[in-house]
C-alpha cells in the first residue's frame, strides 16, 4: 500500500479579512501583508512534491466535503448555523484571528472532510498512512468558538467520524505544531478514548492555556498531557522531548492510530515561533511515530497539516514527513541545513532544556 495525500486546490482559496500579520488593520496598523495563515506555504508544499516526483509516488486524492452530521458531532448547531450564515452573507469573524469570506463555511468543511477521508482510509486498509493537506487549520478550533486561523476541528470531526463507523475507538492526538493544541484538548478533556498530547512553546499562543497541569478531566483525567518547552530548544530537546514524554504515553494508552496535528511553524525560520526545529526535525518526530505506530497499531498514521508560516521553509520540512512517511528514495535537499545546523543551541542550552524536561515529566507522574 501506499501513502495517502489529501489536496483540494479549493482549499486555498480561503481567505481573511483585513490583517496586517495578526492585526485588524485600523489606526495605526497600515493595511497590507494580510494574515500570516495564506495559502503560499501550503501550495508550495504540494509544488515541492510535484518537482521532485514524490507526488508521483504517493496516493493523491480529493474527498467530499465533511457533512453537516461530520461537524455536529463536535460543534453546536448553533455555531455552525452562525458560521454558515455569515459565510453567506460575505464572511466575517466569529472568533478572534478567525476571519473568512465568502464561502468560507464550504471551505472549511471541505479541509475537514480531507482529514477525515485521510482518517478513514488508514482506518479501512486503503492506504498505508495518510497525509491531509488541510486548510484552514483545526486545532486551535473550541467546539462553539474559532480562534487562531482555525474554523472547524478538523481532527476532532474525523475521529468522531471514524468512531461513528466503527473503525476505530482509541486515538492518539499528537500535536507538535508551535502553539497549543487548546481545541482538540478541550474536546477531548473528559475522553478517556482520546490522548491528547501537546509539544508546543511554552506561553506562545494561546498564551493562557497548554500547562502541564492540566491533565483533563473526569472519566478524561491523565488522557490530556501538556509538554510546553523553553523559546530556543532545537532540535535535540524536540527528540529528547518525544523520546521521553511522548513516547511512553502513548505506547500505554494502545491506540487503534496516530494522528498527528503537523505544524511545521517550530521551524527556525517561522514568523510565529521561537524554536529552531530543523525540517531533520520533523523528519525524526515523523519516524519516532512511524515506527510506534508499527508496533502498536499496524502502522496506521495521519497526518493533519496545521501551522507553519515560512513560505520557503514549510514545503522542505513536509517533504522530509512525507520521505519518512512513504519509504521513497526521493529526497529534497534542506537548502538552509548548514545555516541552521549552525545555530541550533549549545551544550549547555542543551542541558538547560534536559532539566527542564525532568521537571515537566515529575510533573507528569
Amino acid at each position: 500500500m501506499t501513502t495517502g495525500f489529501y489536496t483540494d486546490e479549493r482549499t486555498f482559496w480561503h481567505g481573511g479579512g483585513q490583517y496586517a500579520f495578526t492585526l485588524p488593520v485600523g489606526g495605526l496598523v497600515q493595511p497590507g501583508g494580510g494574515l500570516p495563515e495564506s495559502p503560499e506555504t501550503k501550495r508550495r508544499f504540494r509544488n515541492l512534491l510535484e518537482v521532485t516526483g514524490l507526488a508521483r509516488e504517493l496516493a493523491l486524492s480529493g474527498a467530499e466535503a465533511a457533512t453537516w452530521e461530520d461537524l455536529a458531532r463536535v460543534h453546536p448547531d448553533s455555531y455552525l448555523a452562525a458560521f454558515k450564515s455569515l459565510s453567506d452573507k460575505g464572511g466575517g469573524e466569529l472568533g478572534p484571528r478567525a476571519p473568512f469570506g465568502a464561502g468560507g463555511f464550504e471551505i472549511a468543511a471541505l479541509s475537514a472532510g480531507l482529514v477525515k477521508a485521510a482518517l478513514l482510509d488508514v482506518l479501512a486498509g486503503r492506504v498505508a498512512n495518510a497525509y491531509a493537506l488541510s486548510r484552514p487549520p483545526g486545532h486551535h478550533c473550541l467546539p462553539d468558538l474559532p480562534n487562531g486561523f482555525c474554523m472547524l476541528a478538523n481532527i476532532a470531526i474525523a475521529i468522531r467520524a471514524a468512531q461513528a463507523a466503527g473503525l476505530g475507538r482509541r486515538f492518539v492526538v499528537i500535536d507538535w505544531d508551535v502553539h497549543h493544541g487548546n481545541g482538540t484538548e478541550a474536546i477531548f478533556y473528559e475522553d478517556p478514548e482520546v490522548l491528547t498530547i501537546s509539544l508546543h512553546q511554552d506561553r506562545n499562543y494561546p498564551m493562557n492555556t497548554g500547562f502541564v497541569a492540566d491533565r483533563g478531566a473526569g472519566a478524561g483525567l491523565g488522557a490530556n498531557i501538556n509538554i510546553p518547552l523553553p523559546p530556543g530548544t532545537g532540535h535535540v530537546g524536540y527528540l529528547e522531548a518525544f523520546q521521553r514524554l511522548v513516547l511512553p504515553a502513548v505506547q500505554a494508552h494502545k491506540p487503534d492510530a496516530i494522528i498527528v496535528a503537523c505544524g511545521f511553524d517550530a521551524a527556525a525560520v517561522d514568523p510565529l515561533g521561537r524554536m529552531l526545529a530543523t525540517a531533520d526535525t520533523f523528519r525524526a518526530m515523523a519516524r519516532l511515530t512511524l515506527d510506534a505506530a508499527r508496533d502498536l497499531c499496524g502502522g496506521r498514521v495521519m497526518m493533519a497539516h496545521e501551522g507553519g508560516y515560512s513560505e520557503v521553509y514549510v514545503p522542505f520540512c513536509g517533504h522530509a514527513v512525507l520521505e519518512e512517511m512513504s519509504g521513497t528514495r526521493i529526497h529534497a535537499a534542506d537548502p538552509m541545513a548548514d545555516t541552521l545546523r549552525q545555530r541550533q543551541p549549545d551544550a549547555r542550552f542543551d542541558a538547560f532544556v534536559s532539566d527542564w524536561i525532568d521537571g515537566l515529566a515529575e510533573a507528569l507522574r
